[in-house]
């Protein structure tokens, strides 16, 4: 349903607290207009102060939002009104809002008072002792048909054309923003030529990657890698690329009857390329990249980090299509199976939920390091599509990961080096552990004034490193006998 059918609904029942969940207050504000129709309105916001909502003329001066609710709590007058709050989340540490609103609450639900309390805020915040009376309405993200709407009628009424594989193709870019970023966006785009051109695609990206930072849960990630720069792992980019080729032909690919792809998950050793392949998958899929911080979803107040997790998975999938990056899952939901954290288990719950019945062009890549701590249901068929293991590169994929950092910084040196002598004295390196071998080479090579990076360069640093197998002993062959015994595919041929 839409804001609106649930705000008629939800008003309609006497629901006594209703939260929406946005920061277009002009949009809803107009909204709540059409929907309460003749009933007086009373609004209170932190400009303002306590006001009428369709004219905003002040009725109490100077009045902090605690002594109005108490005046409205203890007000015969408020019969078949209804009352608009903003900015209340910034105040709801303050105790004498909490029971004012619970008053009110408890007076409409036992039908004592016909009246109804709309907040409308960007930022969801619920103390506990409201919990139950709030009920919270989400402001959804247009779609591809209503963000065509959106631009058809913008063009219409500014006098602008564009042509249909344009529109198509901005329907797709605007999605994940809000109609009023979108016609934010079309003024800018119109401002800056006079016209809408594929170039304003450019200024669309800036705006998500903005959108992005400003979520403070996802974090866009700047594409530089691409396969050439994975030393190996030939059977996780095999993979990967059967799939890309579903992904960049969506649509022909479902109607032949195929499943949308949901997502991989890579375990294995520290170093070894995990993150590497989740920035690479999106460079083939030619999507962007989504890297969920699991830190940042937990929060403060009751229901909080949920809402995070569900406001992450709304906003990847709003963005979609896309590659959702969730990187050390095992800290996030370690624990669950043996009676966790409460939080943590409903949130587990919640991601659990996503990841069955999803169907969004959002492709997950989850990266871990040690999965024997991870619940059992998350490694179920039906979560990811697929599991793979990274174990220390082989005598092959090391002399790659040799090649590829010293072509990027010392390509005219690469023809004299003997990568074969290197190969031999880095067993049980990681890629990490060559390319620090590498750097500091290099560094060495250049402080010395040497005119050129020579093998010796590379054997006297390796002389004095300690290696992943070094340092992590016989935990590796734990970890992958572990794998091994869950039946994770090796990344590796």
């Amino acid at each position: 349903m839409s804001i609106k059918s649930d705000l008629i609904s939800y008003t309609d029942a006497g629901f006594p607290i209703i939260y929406i969940n946005s920061f277009e207050e002009t949009k809803i504000d107009k909204m709540i207009r059409e929907v309460m129709g003749g009933r007086e309105g009373l609004e209170w916001n932190g400009a303002n102060g306590f006001c009428t909502f369709y004219d905003k003329k002040p009725l109490i001066r100077e009045k902090s939002l605690a002594d109005t609710l108490d005046i409205l709590c203890n007000d015969e007058a408020l019969e078949s009104k209804f009352l608009v709050l903003k900015d209340t989340h910034l105040y709801f540490d303050d105790f004498k809002i909490i029971a004012c609103l619970k008053d009110l609450a408890l007076q409409i639900t036992s039908n004592e008072l016909d009246f109804s309390v709309i907040i409308v805020s960007p930022v969801l915040r619920i103390p506990k002792e409201l919990e139950k009376y709030v009920t919270i309405i989400e402001n959804e993200y247009p779609d591809q048909n209503e963000i065509k709407n959106i631009i058809k009628r913008f063009c219409g009424e500014v006098g602008a054309t564009i042509t249909d594989n344009l529109l198509e193709e901005m329907s797709i870019s605007f999605k994940g923003l809000t109609e009023f970023e979108i016609d934010n966006l079309l003024a800018l785009a119109l401002a800056d030529d006079g016209m809408l051109t594929r170039g304003d695609l450019q200024l669309i990206f800036t705006q998500k990657r903005q959108m992005i930072m400003k979520s403070g849960i996802l974090e866009m990630i700047e594409l530089k890698e691409r396969p050439d720069d994975i030393g190996g792992l030939e059977n996780l980019k095999e993979w990967l690329d059967r799939k890309s080729k579903v992904f960049k032909a969506m649509n022909r690919a479902l109607e032949y009857g195929v499943d949308m792809p949901k997502g991989v998950l890579i375990a294995g050793v520290p170093g070894c390329g995990k993150s590497l392949c989740a920035k690479v998958t999106a460079q083939m899929f030619d999507v962007p990249l989504l890297r969920l911080d699991m830190g940042k979803i937990m929060g403060r107040y009751v229901g909080e980090s949920e809402e995070n997790m569900r406001k992450a998975i709304a906003l990847a999938e709003a963005i979609s299509p896309c590659v959702l990056w969730i990187d050390e899952l095992e800290k996030a939901f370690a624990g669950v199976g043996g009676g966790g954290n409460e939080v943590t288990v409903r949130l587990f719950g919640t991601f659990l939920t996503w990841m069955q019945e999803k169907t969004s062009a959002t492709f997950v890549v989850a990266t871990a390091n040690d999965i024997s701590n991870l619940p059992p249901e998350l490694l179920r068929k039906g979560r990811f599509d697929d599991t793979f293991y990274v174990g220390l590169p082989n005598q092959d994929e090391r002399r790659k990961i040799f090649e590829i950092h010293i072509g990027k910084r010392r390509k005219q040196d690469l023809k004299d080096i003997d990568l074969y002598d290197l190969v031999d004295e880095s067993g049980g390196y990681s890629g990490a552990d060559i390319e620090g071998v590498v750097i500091e080479a290099v560094e060495n090579a250049f402080v010395e004034n040497a005119p050129s990076l020579n093998t010796q360069h590379i054997l006297d640093v390796m002389e004095n490193t300690n290696s992943v197998s070094d340092i992590m002993g016989d935990s590796l062959n734990e970890m992958e006998e572990s794998y091994n015994e869950r039946n994770f595919k090796s990344a590796s041929r």
